[in-house]
């Protein structure tokens, strides 16, 4: 087939206007297209009052060749790529040692679901619980104040992305089309079908719940095997191999093989590792508040006339101010349509994070305002990022009443110094509730300058980002995880430890629930063949 890409039409355009714009490009007539599908869709709103839709085609026509020939000087005129995935090793039919995966993100649910679909029956392991039951915990909290330090946003089946905008786009280089095979897999599992072709793909949390659920089940089909209130305590590890793990019940699971899908807050799980001898460093991360806005706001700086587009949906940002004192701020998880909730998984530390449903219906709009740090920030050795974060959480619950109500201000009362204490026009959406204060004393002193320089230069770019009755709610610190787990580059095992795969977020090497999914078929490619290897000799 043929792809074309960069096929540019109105917003408004009629549906006959992308079959015309095929045959015009391709110099072709009617009789000569057979069809054409969208691989993707997208928009460009630098012109807010007139957007431009953008879109990237396969076309199959009874010329195929000929036209790829005529048209080789052409770069939005090519041969459309295989990007179907294609299984690297196949389970030996008497293999006895089953590869272990901890934790069931999104990273340990691919390693988990490409092993089994290669015939290696993995054992999955997850502290926390299934998903639905994990719902209700996380619910819970955010009504009563109570919470499951093994069953909340960022402990259960589906990680911490399953409380998100569910957002399906990431930066990540992909020259073997794995994301492909993600969204395929969610598709086949109950995803819209549009997240296939939509240029910034979303599903939301309701969405995900189902999702997970219906991938869970076909690990089982499959031979593979979940379990769930599992933590493990223990990696047993002789002459630089992993030899078997132990679970906080006591139960022992020989092996060889081991994912280390734990997440970006697994502190515990980290501290075990270190104690352990693998090889961690610490790592950059950033740190700030969720900022809230109506969303019509957002909508109108965005897209002008054409806020309410059902093509364009709710509005989103991205956004990054390089400051005076050196540091950068930027805008991370953007949830237009959504809602700022209660992230904590330590008693007695308070974490914000973002959340849409796949409507992205809700009033407001949010995202983080974060600051880059770097380990020259918290020096005292690797795990010292932990303790960072951890000072930061203890202050916002502190600040917050000690009731995991989160500390909000004002956006002008932020910038102008003064304590707030009442909501204007947005109203704060963070559940259990707030307590206006001064954020000032939440972060370090480089931070808050830092955030103060950018909101006025977001507001040059946004109209309204820094308008007086914006919201921010303290403290965001779970951006990414605090260490890096390093591994081979090749072999994608620890530097140290043969057998151990660290993976996704927890180990630093993914941001968001794509990148974290290609992660875990990397990692399950990578065991397979080393499995097969190994039985081979």
């Amino acid at each position: 087939m043929i792809r074309l890409t960069n096929v540019k039409l109105a917003l408004n355009h009629q549906e006959n206007e992308l079959q015309q714009a095929v045959l015009n490009l391709l110099d072709i007539s009617e009789e000569q297209l057979i069809n054409f599908t969208m691989f993707k869709r997208g928009y460009d709103a630098r012109r807010k009052n007139a957007i431009i839709l953008m879109y990237t085609l396969d076309v199959d026509t009874t010329c195929n060749a000929e036209l790829l020939a005529k048209h080789d000087k052409n770069p939005n005129i090519k041969a459309t790529p295989d990007t179907s995935y294609k299984f690297v090793a196949q389970a030996p039919i008497n293999l006895s040692q089953r590869p272990v995966v901890i934790g069931m993100g999104p990273c340990g649910l691919f390693v988990g679901l490409v092993l089994a679909q290669m015939g290696y029956k993995p054992i999955i392991l997850e502290r926390g619980k299934e998903v639905r039951q994990r719902t209700k915990d996380t619910f819970g909290f955010w009504r009563k104040k109570i919470l499951n330090t093994e069953s909340n946003v960022q402990f259960g089946e589906g990680g911490a992305g399953t409380f998100s905008d569910g957002k399906l786009y990431s930066q990540v280089k992909d020259p073997k089309h794995y994301s492909r095979k993600v969204l395929h897999e969610f598709v086949d599992a109950g995803a819209p079908s549009e997240i296939l072709y939509v240029s910034k793909p979303h599903i939301g949390t309701f969405k995900l719940v189902t999702m997970v659920e219906q991938m869970r089940a076909k690990i089982h089909e499959l031979g593979g095997e979940v379990r769930f209130e599992q933590r493990v305590d223990d990696i047993e590890i002789d002459n630089e191999q992993v030899q078997s793990l132990t679970m906080a019940t006591g139960e022992k699971i020989a092996t060889n093989y081991i994912a280390l899908a734990i997440g970006h807050s697994a502190r515990d799980t980290f501290e075990m590792l270190f104690n352990k001898g693998v090889y961690i460093k610490a790592k950059p991360f950033s740190v700030g508040f969720r900022i809230e806005h109506e969303q019509s706001v957002i909508d109108d700086a965005r897209f002008g006339n054409n806020a309410g587009n059902p093509i364009l949906g709710a509005a989103d940002y991205k956004l990054v101010h390089h400051c005076k004192n050196g540091r950068s701020v930027y805008s991370f998880c953007m949830c237009p349509g959504g809602t700022v909730v209660a992230a904590a998984s330590e008693e007695g530390r308070l974490v914000t994070n973002g959340m849409s449903q796949y409507s992205r219906h809700e009033r407001n709009a949010n995202s983080a305002i974060v600051v880059g740090i770097s380990p020259e920030d918290y020096p005292g050795g690797v795990l010292a990022g932990i303790e960072f974060q951890r000072r930061l959480e203890e202050k916002a619950y502190a600040l917050g009443g000690s009731s995991y109500e989160a500390p909000t201000q004002l956006v002008g009362d932020f910038l102008a110094g003064r304590k707030s204490g009442e909501h204007g026009e947005v109203v704060p959406s963070y559940k259990p509730g707030v307590t206006y204060t001064d954020l000032s004393e939440t972060l370090p002193d480089y931070a808050i300058e830092a955030i103060r320089e950018a909101l006025p230069a977001f507001e040059r770019k946004i109209k309204g980002f820094a308008m007086n009755d914006a919201t921010l709610t303290a403290v965001e610190t779970r951006t990414s995880s605090p260490i890096q787990i390093t591994r081979d580059k090749e072999l994608f095992t620890s530097l140290n430890v043969n057998g151990l795969y660290p993976a996704g977020e927890g180990a630093g090497y993914a941001g968001g629930i794509l990148s974290a999914a290609i992660d875990g078929i990397k990692i399950a490619e990578a065991m397979a063949l080393a499995i097969n290897k190994d039985f081979e000799q």
